[in-house]
């Protein structure tokens, strides 16, 4: 059972928050400290700092985790920035709009996600996918959350518009005179070809791992014998490593590097870039709100960018089971067989010319009619369920 103690303190947090989303001034915001009984002392645990560096109407948000030092990757700091207060009411609430719809799963629920409009509307919407017009969702939710609108559209014949795969010519690495090994390029497993993405690190074992996507696996990795290799122009494959971990809701896997190599934060695009951390959940509804756009290094279709069409996107399109967690940028053309495992990533605004910060993973895309994006997931769900960060 709860401590009594920690229900109120939890009570007290979330009203706080409930004050936040209402656009509450700095003046209100610590008298409700003062007379909720907040020692001064707590103030740096709820960020009020922050929020009192704000103007009356704005809130802060962090943006993305960054390496201090880029060449120390457990030297992560927040980014922060300041929103407005009514934008950020309503892109949280869209969020819990879209929890409450995945956790319902009513029939006809293919999937759905978070579209934050510009700052200057102070709204959201979320886009839900359904396999029939089911007009009675929208009268059933609609007006629950204000400043949230819905987006429904129908959704029909999935299965029967896959398209053919293409043949594929990857992109290989030459050689290997380096043992740092770019992502950008192909790897391989015994049954198919993907991307490599950049080096992925676990806080918890400071661990370095190889990642590519687990579908390229065609029955499913297995940890601790499954293993990944890298062609080379020559023909000859170079081994990577073994699987350590296998996550195939999210469409991943940890590869341990043998001794001879290890991976590299270089994205191997025309003119390389370096991975210098990576966007958190409000991050993307920021770049969604100024219409920025992501970019993506495949193996096959190379170079390629489009805008963001969504967070903590909903999809079960595909399996007897949903992926959360994800996120919707680009066409579908920017993806095609051989890509999957490639990072989406925007560049890095404060950091060097080469500094990118990592969005999230490229695992599949559309082929219906009607919709048309790249979806993967999100690499802030890969540091919220396993620590895991860029």
């Amino acid at each position: 059972m709860d401590h009594p103690h920690t229900e109120n303190l939890v009570h007290r947090l979330t009203t706080i928050r409930d004050h936040l989303e209402a656009g509450m001034d700095r003046r209100e915001f610590v008298r409700t400290l003062v007379t909720g009984g907040y020692a001064i002392g707590l103030a740096g645990f709820l960020g009020v700092d922050d929020f009192l560096a704000a103007g009356d109407d704005e809130v802060p948000i962090v943006t993305a985790l960054v390496r201090e030092d880029p060449d120390d990757p457990w030297s992560l700091e927040e980014r922060t920035q300041y929103v407005p207060a009514e934008w950020y009411a309503s892109v949280e609430k869209a969020i819990e709009l879209n929890e409450l719809l995945a956790r319902t799963a009513f029939t006809g629920y293919l999937g759905s996600a978070v579209v934050p409009n510009s700052y200057e509307r102070g709204t959201a919407a979320v886009s839900v996918g359904l396999s029939s017009d089911l007009e009675s969702i929208r009268e059933a939710i609609d007006g629950l959350f204000n400043g949230v609108s819905l987006d429904l559209e129908s959704i029909i014949d999935i299965e029967d518009s896959r398209d053919k795969p293409d043949d594929i010519e990857p992109r290989v690495i030459d050689s290997i005179s380096n043992p740092d090994i770019p992502s950008g390029i192909a790897c391989e497993t015994a049954e198919s070809i993907a991307t490599l993405a950049p080096v992925m690190y676990d806080p918890e074992t400071e661990q370095e791992f190889f990642v590519t996507a687990e579908h390229a696996f065609n029955d499913g990795a297995e940890p601790d014998s499954d293993r990944l290799s890298l062609p080379t122009e020559n023909d000859d494959s170079v081994e990577l490593g073994t699987v350590e971990y296998a996550h195939p809701t999210e469409d991943i896997v940890a590869v341990v590097p043998d001794d001879r190599v290890r991976p590299s934060n270089v994205i191997d695009a025309d003119s390389p870039v370096r991975v210098r951390g990576q966007l958190t959940r409000m991050g993307l509804a920021d770049l969604i709100a100024r219409d920025e756009d992501l970019e993506k290094v495949g193996a096959v279709t190379g170079h390629t960018s489009g805008a963001i069409q969504g967070f903590d996107a909903v999809t079960c399109f595909t399996d007897n089971f949903c992926r959360y967690g994800q996120i919707r940028w680009g066409g579908e053309m920017d993806l095609t067989d051989g890509d999957s495992g490639s990072v989406s990533y925007y560049h890095d605004p404060d950091g060097e010319d080469e500094d990118v910060l990592v969005a999230g993973f490229n695992n599949a895309r559309t082929w219906w009619p009607g919709q048309s994006y790249v979806w993967g997931i999100g690499a802030y769900t890969l540091n919220e369920t396993y620590g895991y960060h860029f």
